[in-house]
């Protein structure tokens, strides 16, 4: 049996933390630690995963697989501070290049999930994108395996692919986001519910993945050339400045977009 040593204590390391803890006892894989520096979180992860937990370095147990789920800008720093012996390192980030982890490495990887997660919220992790990367075949193979072992859905990439895959992810997931969020503010503005644009979004969502090309079903006034409709609504945006330009930039894109149809 391989033992995973997991690394962080933010939201992607609770997500690894609930998949890998469950792991069948008898698999191939099994989570034997998680090392956390905030020590109240990574305890608290623990006990969901059924694992131990530290925040000293000295007593990193030995594992085969080190998995760095901390945020961007500390991978390095993580990783040139550990002693992993000769077992594969792997981080969890999107948009990080593997050569961030230090070349005395012998088996560095990338072990991305492409999903968003909260803290708290459960998500199906058979149904999240693995998408693996190895220095050398051996690692990529190993990093496959255990990946199989928590998706349905595993890809092995390169560096570019994935970075592309993040600012994919950035537009479909944060953008999108953004603008849930800048229309529940603009119902609240006149005493509505937010929950009025939910069977909208939700809409949205399954229209957009139920066809080939989300372009294709695109509707509103920007896709019809509404102009009388555009102008009433930046308008209602008078006292948001940023907004109206934002307003203006996506409609433009839309319309330029929907000629091309």
């Amino acid at each position: 049996m391989k033992r995973i040593c997991l690394i962080g204590s933010g939201n992607v390391a609770e997500a690894f933390a609930v998949a890998l803890g469950g792991l069948h006892p008898a698999g191939r894989f099994r989570l034997g630690q998680i090392y956390a520096r905030n020590r109240a979180r990574g305890a608290k992860l623990a006990r969901m995963a059924g694992c131990d937990h530290t925040d000293d370095p000295a007593q990193l147990v030995p594992a085969d697989i080190y998995l760095i789920s901390v945020s961007d800008t500390q991978i390095g720093a993580i990783a040139e501070n550990l002693d992993f012996g000769n077992a594969i390192v792997a981080h969890t980030a999107g948009s990080v290049s593997l050569n961030v982890l230090p070349d005395r490495l012998s088996h560095r990887g990338v072990f991305y999930p492409l999903q968003t997660f909260t803290a708290g919220r459960r998500i199906d992790f058979r149904q999240v994108p693995l998408l693996i990367e190895g220095e050398h075949p051996d690692t990529a193979a190993a990093l496959r395996l255990l990946a199989s072992e928590l998706s349905d859905s595993v890809y092995e990439v390169s560096e570019q692919q994935r970075a592309q895959l993040h600012l994919a992810a950035v537009f479909a997931c944060n953008f999108t986001n953004h603008m849930y969020a800048i229309a529940q503010e603009l119902l609240a503005e006149k005493g509505l519910p937010p929950q009025l644009i939910g069977p909208l979004i939700s809409e949205t969502a399954a229209k957009a993945l139920g066809c080939p090309s989300a372009a294709a079903v695109q509707t509103g006034p920007a896709r019809r050339g509404d102009r009388q409709t555009q102008q009433k609504h930046l308008g209602l945006l008078e006292g948001h400045p940023q907004l109206q330009e934002l307003y203006q930039k996506i409609s433009t894109e839309i319309w330029e977009t929907s000629k091309k149809i």
